[in-house]
């Protein structure tokens, strides 16, 4: 008899409508070949042309989801070991920090948070929103609660880093 396959971590990556969001697939690639199992929430805006949709869904073998399930729908994705959101734009940070949860992407976020999920961010804002005092005082409060981020400007490089550091989290959490 052969042993059962182990079980892959389950990855959330939460996407937001920047136009950085259609190389997702240079996080979700990295991510696979990691060891993550994938799953990706998007804003609606972002599902709405910000990345092909249908290539995600190839990437990951499971569906994209925007919007939230109807009562007794089943759950689509097993619960996350850990969560990354790429690009995090100023609007979904500032919600997430103040606890808005309006869309599914953010009431992840904020579900993940509370849950002690490890959570990672790579911002993508411009200079101008970057110097609003809400986002600065969003950043230190999502900090205090644990979330990671990249530094200096957006890249998926820097957001694929993220993915080594939340591997060592959940797996600390797992044990």
């Amino acid at each position: 008899m052969s042993e059962p396959p182990e079980k892959r971590p389950f990855l959330y990556v939460v996407v937001c409508a920047a136009g950085a969001a259609d190389g997702i697939g240079k996080l979700i690639g990295p991510a696979r070949e990691a060891g993550w199992d994938v799953g990706v929430i998007a804003t609606p805006t972002a599902a709405d042309g910000f990345f092909d949709v249908a290539a995600v869904r190839e990437q990951t073998g499971r569906p994209v989801r925007a919007a939230s399930r109807r009562p007794g729908t089943p759950r689509p994705f097993p619960p996350a070991d850990a969560v990354v959101v790429a690009p995090a734009t100023f609007n979904t940070l500032n919600k997430w920090a103040a606890g808005i949860a309006d869309t599914l992407a953010v009431a992840t976020l904020c579900e993940a948070c509370g849950a002690g999920v490890p959570v990672a961010a790579a911002p993508c804002v411009g200079e101008q929103l970057a110097a609003h005092p809400a986002y600065r005082d969003s950043l230190r409060r999502l900090r205090t609660m644990g979330v990671r981020f990249t530094e200096g400007p957006f890249g998926w490089e820097a957001a694929t880093d993220l993915l080594t550091g939340l591997r060592a989290r959940a797996a600390a959490q797992d044990s």
